[in-house]
């Protein structure tokens, strides 16, 4: 098993990713890491840094996304005073800090093309000017981008400058899904419980269920390694200190009492003209379903019945039951109190009121 910088596994997948990342990170050549979301791309980035001769210097890291195209720019080669206003004092950019070091340009598909024929003078001879200024300045710098999409694909269609791509590209790196690991899950898993159960200062972590495993293996896992963490810290410090974790909340936004939002001007219902003729039920056509003789008794039966199904799935774990039917585990108690519930026995059923 492989294990460096959270960096867990030992799927094929994976140790012929970190060999390829060994492998290239003594040189100062340019990379590319390109994954899915919560692939891991920034720990990669460290991991290559740190397996290089640059070690010892600074790694800096931007996210491109995250600044509007001037502030980008300014950011990464800096300023001289008086160049915009405000711009009181000279402004070291990223490139500066990052001399003799590794500088880590993450959602660099979001770069403009302006900002990219830029970068690519920095990448090719080493040299730049700040904004606002006309002196040229020389650094050493191995920078490293990443991107969650197709960068060949935004090339062909003008979106990112091909020669640019060709100067970045010395090798690329691509990282494997996490549904292309199930092997690695139990293990990323075991490692994110135990974290968390040191985070909640508990001295035990009572493990993981059989069908909680299966879920995880069963999982599509969209958000990759980043889900996969936080599914995780959050069914341990749900459970009880000494509670086997049974099964996952996937979705925390899954509620009845979710917003939801609006259908869009393009959402809008088929307006009654153009909507598919249907014939009129009448009263002798519409079916009549046969009503309960008595409501009340009807929904104390349902709610019975659900809380014994909710149960037997949980193993009659009280508070992931709750969990499941959306209750605290206050107001579980009470329902089972209310239906004289307890143990494992199915519950007595009443036809009067509660």
């Amino acid at each position: 098993m492989a294990v460096h910088q959270n960096l867990v596994g030992q799927s094929s997948a994976f140790l012929e990713t970190l060999e390829r990342v060994s492998q290239v990170a003594p040189l100062s050549k340019p990379v590319l890491i390109i994954g899915e979301r919560g692939t891991g791309k920034e720990m990669t980035v460290d991991r290559l840094h740190f397996l290089s001769s640059r070690w010892e210097n600074v790694l800096v890291k931007l996210n491109c996304a995250a600044l509007p195209e001037t502030l980008l720019e300014t950011e990464l080669f800096g300023y001289e005073p008086g160049a915009f206003t405000g711009a009181g004092k000279r402004h070291a950019g990223r490139f500066e800090r990052a001399d003799g070091g590794t500088l880590f340009l993450d959602e660099i598909a979001s770069m403009s093309l302006r900002l990219q024929e830029k970068l690519l003078r920095v990448v090719e001879y080493g040299e730049f000017e700040r904004v606002g200024g006309d002196t040229t300045l020389a650094v050493d710098v191995r920078v490293i981008g990443a991107a969650n999409v197709d960068l060949p694909a935004m090339a062909e269609r003008g979106e990112f400058r091909a020669d640019l791509l060709d100067r970045l590209s010395f090798d690329v790196i691509t990282l494997p899904p996490l549904r292309f690991r199930r092997s690695d899950i139990p293990l990323l898993a075991e490692q994110f419980a135990l974290g968390m159960t040191r985070e909640l200062e508990r001295t035990y972590f009572a493990g993981f269920s059989d069908s909680a495993l299966e879920q995880m293996q069963s999982y599509a896992w969209p958000g990759n390694v980043r889900e996969l963490k936080n599914v995780v810290e959050r069914a341990v410090y749900r459970a009880g200190p000494d509670e086997q974790i049974l099964t996952f909340e996937f979705n925390p936004f899954d509620s009845p009492w979710r917003p939801r939002e609006a259908p869009s001007d393009n959402e809008e219902a088929v307006p009654p003209e153009t909507a598919p003729e249907e014939p009129a039920e009448t009263a002798e056509t519409m079916p009549v379903e046969a009503l309960p003789p008595d409501f009340k008794a009807h929904i104390q039966q349902y709610e019975q019945e659900l809380l014994q199904r909710a149960l037997e799935q949980n193993r009659y774990n009280q508070r992931q039951t709750a969990r499941m039917l959306g209750l605290s585990y206050h107001q579980l108690r009470g329902y089972l109190k209310k239906y004289h519930f307890s143990g494992k026995q199915k519950p007595p059923h009443r036809a009067g009121g509660g």
